[in-house]
């Protein structure tokens, strides 16, 4: 089983870091494609997303691969936990993300998540590099991402004003 795990700070409050994941629509962002099937509860609980996504081509899916994932321990701009199976390397995550209020407008992000390929031979010999191809560039895009919702909802609510 692969286990990443990253931490990282932005100039933003956790409710407005809270606003940007969930917005319960469908996203497209380069490489990523996220279509939400259903919405879950009013926090969130239950959300089921269906996500594509670059591969290695090696795994002979054209660099694609697909998964299915819900959210569970839902807690109002503090946590989540989402678990999903994907492939084509039929495979299960889990990943944890919590905001930490740092005070002054600043929040840490920390995330985690798990990888586990079932098979046990394709998992010997390729979880590890096909993790790693999934994740290098996670850390750097997903704070990018908030980044740049953030400056959006600023914006967006400077101009309602």
């Amino acid at each position: 089983m692969q286990d990443h795990r990253y931490s990282f700070e932005v100039e933003a409050t956790p409710e407005e870091i809270w606003s940007i994941f969930w917005t319960r629509r469908n996203v497209e962002h380069k490489d990523v494609r996220i279509e939400i099937l259903h919405r879950g509860d009013e926090v969130g609980n239950g959300l089921v997303r269906r996500t594509w996504f670059k591969v290695p081509r090696y795994l002979l899916s054209r660099g694609r691969a697909r998964s299915w994932e819900w959210l569970t321990e839902v807690k109002l701009h503090e946590s989540w936990r989402y678990d999903a199976i994907g492939k084509p390397l039929w495979s299960e995550a889990s990943g944890w993300t919590r905001l930490e209020p740092l005070g002054d407008g600043r929040t840490r992000v920390h995330f985690r998540e798990t990888y586990h390929v079932f098979n046990p031979i394709l998992r010997f010999f390729l979880e590890r590099r096909v993790h790693h191809a999934i994740s290098k560039d996670n850390d750097r895009l997903i704070k990018e991402a908030i980044e740049r919702g953030v400056a959006a909802l600023r914006r967006h609510r400077a101009k309602a004003s």
